[in-house]
């Protein structure tokens, strides 16, 4: 085998196209080799104690590991193959193991003990301060105070609740590639917008079949269920994706099992920790205090929004009944009449309005806010990608000093893991005179290009796009040189969608819009009359958004505070429970909503799926400032809120900390004061 591209030294850039699923277990084998006896020397009693003889070295040989790793586990989920699964899947014990190993360690666990009660550990940098302090809290939520059966057990639990995540996510990814809809009759997609027929008449071709392809993709599936007018068509694709990786749809993806054995560990795990529940454990780590504390905040925001989500629903019942002939209005019309609805009341479509959007146009818009606010320049980079979709992006200061790379994957494609999600390969880290800069990678599932044109966004694409870029500036504009302290490593985990969410905000804002669009045959920018229909339907149904929001999160703490788990009917009669609480659509009673969650059961939010609403606090509050700044500006402001003495506050007290304190005192450090709902219903329309 040619040198393994694995093992490259950290300080470069890793040669994705040259990455095999053979390079992958024998690089994890060398770097666990290394990683483990860096722990032993750590925890070596006679070295002094100092942060130089046992923190660094430890940093030097673990980031290897964790950066192999990483790498591993972005291209399982991007670009899934039968051999690379196979090879994932392999090492996934052995890191889980040596995770274990390594929180379970008592000489290491000793010698942090030591470093922290040191003569001047109080004159030591705030940041590697708090890396102690949080090493010690997760160690000790890592069991190594645990003896005999307990930490044996423990230690299975750990290898099992990562190999039962990792099916789950392979489920759901399989049940949705194994999908699929051949349509010979071209009657029956009547009202799908033009590029989306062109998607799905080549998406057949390849498959060497006839007609039309529709798959449960995203940019297959969500148009069809807001545009295509027949009906028994809507409910064939509702059912389809409403039953993914169920004993309803192909059983042999069915992860009612896996949920069941899940919550189960969970629960195990938490009690042999001295937690009741996996939300009293998870709740260590974040800035809510308590389960009760969080059920409160989401039954008092249902309870704001539950009016306006019935005022929603009726609205659009009534609509259905007398101009679409929908007298039911079952759970597969409601995006159809949704739509419809939108289009009656403001005078335009989503698809009207993404002509505007090309992905190129969009890109750079991106960039020239980015640059406004935080001062920094993006510019395209050629690199070693793993696919041909995706691409490098050069993050630099004005001067042109490198700050980071991102890599850009946009497109859904078959392989791929669903949604939108950015994560970390390399951390900024800072070893004598040398500064490392991070490296992120940023993951979307768009339309792809086609007919020799760029690829369409929709204005929630658009959206989606500005979220996952505020998480990658969060890692990337990082100032903060231990890797124990970088956002995504000590960042409370609801507080970290407080970047991704608030850049959602500049996607409504005159001046970003005017740089984020060019139609895609006259390269126009989107027309002001246009732009004010678009804002003028910005919490069109926010009631209801609301709500199904709060409906998720709720089902999740009230899952995870059960002290025994639950088999698959008791989480199904939870779910069910909850909607009668705060929902008001309700799915027919074969829909497995859990079965495809995989934000809970694969993705690291089990108990923790309320942070996007209480961040969302966060970000609207800190957006108010921006709102502010433009206010005083006066009317002839011509930039709107892109303000960049606040963004610099931003940057500096937000972005560049990480977690070198907690979120409370950065949020108070640019707020001025403690966060307030005030804007977050203000922004949704529910402020009266």
């Amino acid at each position: 085998m040619t040198q393994n591209p694995l093992l490259a030294p950290v300080s470069d850039l890793i040669d994705y196209a040259a990455v095999q699923p053979a390079h992958i277990v024998p690089a994890i084998e060398t770097l666990l080799e290394g990683a483990r006896e860096a722990v032993d020397a750590a925890a070596d009693e006679s070295l002094p104690a100092t942060w130089e003889a046992v923190v660094q070295p430890l940093d030097t040989a673990s980031e290897r590991l964790w950066r192999a790793w990483s790498v591993a586990g972005h291209l399982n989920a991007v670009v899934n193959t039968p051999e690379l699964r196979e090879a994932y899947n392999a090492a996934l014990p052995l890191v889980t193991e040596f995770s274990t190993w390594v929180g379970l360690h008592e000489g290491l666990y000793k010698q942090y003990q030591r470093l922290h009660a040191a003569a001047d550990f109080a004159q030591w940098d705030s940041v590697r301060r708090r890396v102690i302090e949080l090493a010690l809290r997760d160690f000790r939520l890592s069991g190594v105070e645990l003896q005999g059966e307990a930490r044996e057990r423990y230690a299975v639990i750990s290898d099992r609740e990562a190999q039962v995540s990792q099916k789950f996510s392979e489920n759901v990814l399989d049940a949705i590639d194994a999908w699929s809809l051949y349509i010979e009759d071209e009657s029956r997609l009547a009202g799908l917008p033009a590029d989306v027929l062109r998607a799905t008449r080549q998406a057949a071709e390849e498959d060497d079949r006839s007609g039309w392809k529709l798959t449960l993709k995203m940019p297959c599936y969500l148009p069809v269920m807001q545009y295509a007018k027949d009906r028994d068509l809507r409910a064939q694709m509702y059912r389809a994706y409403g039953t993914v990786a169920s004993e309803q749809g192909e059983t042999r993806f069915d992860n009612s099992p896996l949920i069941e054995e899940l919550l189960s560990l969970r629960a195990e795990e938490s009690r042999l920790l001295g937690y009741g529940t996996f939300a009293a454990l998870r709740l260590q780590t974040r800035m809510a205090r308590d389960a009760d504390e969080v059920t409160t905040f989401l039954r008092d925001l249902a309870s704001r929004a539950r009016s306006y989500a019935e005022r929603d629903l009726a609205e659009l019942k009534a609509f259905a009944a007398s101009e679409l002939g929908l007298e039911s209005l079952e759970p597969w019309d409601v995006p159809y009449a949704a739509e419809r609805l939108r289009e009656s009341r403001y005078a335009y479509s989503e698809d009207e309005i993404k002509q505007y959007f090309t992905e190129p146009r969009v890109l750079q818009g991106l960039f020239d806010v980015a640059e406004s606010l935080f001062n920094v320049r993006l510019r395209p980079t050629d690199v070693s990608c793993w696919h041909a979709d995706a691409r490098g992006v050069r993050v630099e200061t004005p001067d042109g000093a490198l700050i980071g790379h991102l890599y850009l994957d946009l497109y859904a494609r078959s392989g791929k893991q669903s949604g939108a999600w950015v994560d970390s390969e390399r951390s900024r880290r800072r070893v004598g005179d040398r500064v490392q800069t991070p490296v992120v990678y940023l993951t979307c599932n768009f339309a792809r290009p086609g007919d020799g044109k760029p690829a369409l966004l929709t204005h929630d694409d658009v959206i989606t796009l500005f979220h996952e870029s505020g998480h990658a500036l969060h890692a990337l504009l990082s100032e903060v040189d231990e890797p124990g302290a970088s956002a995504f490593s000590a960042v409370e985990w609801d507080a970290i969608e407080l970047p991704s969410q608030f850049m959602e905000n500049f996607c409504w804002e005159w001046p970003v819009v005017q740089r984020l669009s060019a139609h895609v045959e006259t390269g126009e920018p989107l027309p002001r009359t246009l732009y004010d229909k678009l804002v003028a339907a910005r919490n069109f149904q926010s009631g209801m958004q609301t709500v199904r929001q709060i409906e998720f999160a709720l089902f999740d703490m009230l899952l995870h505070s059960r002290a025994n788990g639950a088999s698959i009917q008791e989480t199904l009669a939870l779910l069910e429970e909850v909607r009668k609480e705060v929902a008001v659509l309700f799915p027919p009673a074969w829909h497995r909503f859990p079965h495809a969650f995989s934000h809970l059961f694969a993705g690291g939010y089990g108990a923790g799926y309320y942070s996007y609403k209480w961040a969302e606090v966060l970000s609207a509050d800190a957006y108010e400032a921006f709102e502010e700044a433009a206010a005083a500006a006066g009317a002839d402001n011509a930039i709107g809120t892109l303000d960049a003495a606040t963004g610099a506050r931003f940057r500096k007290e937000i972005l560049a900390v990480g977690g070198a304190r907690p979120a409370a005192e950065s949020f108070e450090a640019f707020r001025g004061r403690a966060p307030r709902i005030d804007a977050l219903l203000r922004h949704s329309g529910m402020a009266g």
